[in-house]
């Protein structure tokens, strides 16, 4: 039995396996839990983080409005899946007005590490790069530098140190509609530094597990088993008639998370239903946010959906691992 080295989270949103499913994750009932127009101003929200807070939970979220600009707002949920989300973008603050400048902003994670809260989302400066923040309240939040040079997006933080440094993995790209990317892990010793760039994951080439065969990106913030780094990340196709994303899972070196010890051949979540296959960008799944609870085990990814809404899935760590490793490429 794979287990969680984590915290016990007794609230986290839960629903049983429906019997009718072999599937390693399987969809919340009730999908999607955030509907594009949650807020006045918004036209859709997608690939958006949360977070255990305060005996609830808190979040980050991708709001485009509806004249499609791309920002993140804060929200709260008490139990995970009625979400409240703030109608005002979150403001930084922060030491240096040329960082602060704002020219869009989308696709947060949330990382609990120490004393706070960091976020990482996609940063515009002069092309889109890994933006870094933090917060202790989800009310006040702090901007600091940002992590790469332009070209880069999914920039996921690990939830602790590793071997002293902090450590995220990211997805170099290029200024446009990325049609390709691998995944790399970068370390810092103090959050502003980035360096000692390691390649992790390529795509696969060939139909050998082709949903990924054109670009990879982390997901969720690592979870952390007795298996090693258990990694939920997308990964896509281009197919006659577009990009196809899905959902993937990977397991890491606990000591060295740039080798990979098992990578599974077959997509853990596709899109199926009909908010994953119609909206603004058709046939997406995108995880952005995992809660887990080590006392049972339990995982619920956060994912959005067609670039449109937000769904919600669940599995368990000794599921997912299990699926990994009797799949791995």
């Amino acid at each position: 039995m794979a287990k969680i080295i984590g915290e016990s989270l007794p609230n986290i949103p839960w629903q049983d396996r429906p019997k009718e499913c072999n599937a390693p994750v399987w969809r919340y009932s009730e999908n999607p839990i955030i509907e594009r127009d949650a807020i006045p101003s918004s036209n859709s929200i997608f690939n958006s983080a949360v977070v255990p807070f305060k005996g609830g939970f808190a979040g980050v979220f991708r709001c485009d409005s509806k004249s499609v600009s791309m920002d993140i707002f804060a929200g709260f949920s008490e139990d995970g899946i009625n979400w409240e989300i703030n109608h005002e973008p979150i403001v930084f603050e922060g030491d240096d007005e040329e960082i602060l400048k704002r020219e869009y902003r989308y696709d947060p994670r949330v990382c609990f590490i120490g004393d706070r809260y960091y976020i990482t989302w996609c940063n515009g400066y002069h092309g889109p790069t890994i933006g870094v923040g933090y917060t202790f309240d989800f009310k006040t939040f702090y901007q600091l530098e940002n992590a790469f040079l332009p070209y880069n997006r999914n920039g996921v933080l690990f939830p602790r140190k590793i071997d002293g440094m902090y450590a995220m993995l990211s997805r170099p790209s290029d200024t446009g509609h990325t049609p390709f990317g691998d995944i790399f892990y970068s370390v810092s010793p103090d959050m502003e530094f980035w360096g000692r760039h390691r390649h992790v994951m390529s795509t696969i080439a060939g139909d050998t597990s082709a949903w990924q065969s054109k670009k990879i990106g982390a997901g969720a913030v690592p979870i952390e088993t007795d298996e090693g780094w258990l990694i939920i990340y997308h990964g896509v196709i281009l197919t006659c008639n577009g990009f196809v994303y899905r959902m993937g899972s990977a397991i890491l070196d606990i000591d060295e998370p740039w080798k990979v010890k098992y990578r599974s051949k077959y997509y853990i979540l596709g899109p199926e239903k009909y908010y994953e296959c119609v909206g603004d960008v058709p046939n997406v799944v995108f995880p952005c946010a995992a809660l887990t609870d080590a006392d049972t085990g339990r995982i619920a990814i956060y994912y959005g959906c067609a670039d449109t809404v937000t769904g919600l899935a669940f599995t368990t760590v000794d599921e997912l691992v299990r699926f990994t490793k009797k799949h791995s490429l």
